[in-house]
């Protein structure tokens, strides 16, 4: 991706840079572009909080644990908060990629486990998990709870889930998908919103806001709605009638997201008789949630923690099938990675 970032300059000429503070807070990093260019977009602004706190207005829709762990790596380190940043990523991202390896390989086999991972890591947006967003960390955390809770222990699987919901707003749903039917437990649904319910207590005191995080959705120009809930058809034919009326990157970004969400429906659904149910519950909870405020936008990142879609294409038989889907993500990723440290706007 770093080779990606070097390279993408001399095709798009032009940096895009339609989100604030860059200047302040990665060009003045003096790293090379390529190196601060992961940072874009969302990124300025988990920098700024790990700087200042949430001194900034609506950066509260942004969830705390990640940009406390990037002050902290700092300090330790003595790393700029864009290395250290990146440093916190890429590291609880590899790890989460050990879990996720060897929980596929405990659940089916190390041949479906392998290409789990490559399919993961050649998807067009996985370029997340490695740059200043919390997908990393929040992989490290969804995979390690699911782990533990095969090796039945709950408590541990729960407070990881707890970290989760403080990490983002999603991890919540750890609470329903760490429990089984046949067998419930206190443990998940005690635990886990605990995270949750700390920020909203901190955002309660410092704001007089408990819901701050959800207000300050539509500050950021997504087309969300946080007044109202949205239901899924309709999302669908505003992003059909989107696609017709619009053309270049928007029309682009526009079809990759509607192409993603179908893309994971299908996938989770055939998943749903082949696979462990807990594990189906979360990603649908976690892919259908964002579209309840009227909007697709960010799909394609959204769905990279629903991670069932790639054990389900690793379990295809023919590995010229393989090959094929491998060479579209790669393609795909090349082309939005290159777009995304150029400053465009890629989920």
């Amino acid at each position: 991706m770093f080779i990606v970032a070097f390279v993408a300059p001399n095709i798009i000429q032009e940096f895009g840079a339609k989100f604030p503070y860059y200047n302040e807070r990665l060009v003045s990093s003096n790293l090379p572009y390529f190196i601060w260019s992961f940072g874009n977009f969302d990124g300025v602004h988990y920098l700024g909080i790990a700087k200042d706190g949430y001194a900034y207005q609506f950066t509260q829709a942004f969830f705390p644990l990640y940009p406390v762990l990037i002050k902290f790596t700092s300090t330790i380190t003595g790393f700029n908060l864009v290395i250290s940043a990146l440093l916190l990523s890429n590291t609880t991202f590899l790890l989460g990629l050990l879990v996720f390896y060897k929980l596929i390989k405990e659940n089916f086999n190390q041949k479906t486990a392998l290409w789990a991972c490559i399919f993961l890591l050649s998807f067009p947006t996985s370029y997340y998990f490695g740059s200043v967003y919390t997908e990393g960390l929040f992989f490290l955390l969804l995979t390690s709870s699911f782990y533990f809770l095969s090796r039945e222990k709950i408590l541990l699987a729960s407070m990881l889930g707890a970290f989760a919901s403080l990490t983002r707003l999603v991890g919540v749903f750890l609470s329903v998908s760490l429990n089984n039917i046949k067998k419930l437990s206190l443990y998940p649904l005690i635990i886990v919103p605990m995270g949750l319910i700390t920020y909203m207590l901190y955002l309660k005191v410092k704001f007089d806001n408990s819901l701050y995080f959800l207000s300050s959705q539509s500050a950021f120009g997504q087309g969300r709605s946080t007044a109202e809930v949205v239901l899924l058809p309709q999302v669908i034919f505003r992003w059909i009638k989107q696609i017709f009326t619009t053309s270049g990157l928007t029309l682009f970004n526009s079809v990759f997201e509607l192409t993603t969400l179908i893309f994971a429906l299908i996938l989770l659904t055939i998943a749903w008789k082949k696979m462990n149910k807990q594990w189906i519950i979360f990603s649908i909870l976690s892919i259908l949630t964002p579209t309840l405020t009227g909007s697709l936008t960010s799909m394609p990142r959204y769905i990279l923690i629903a991670f069932p879609i790639f054990v389900v294409l690793a379990q295809i038989r023919g590995d010229y099938q393989k090959v094929i889907i491998l060479i579209v993500f790669f393609s795909l990723l090349i082309i939005s990675s290159a777009l995304f440290t150029r400053g465009y706007w890629i989920a």
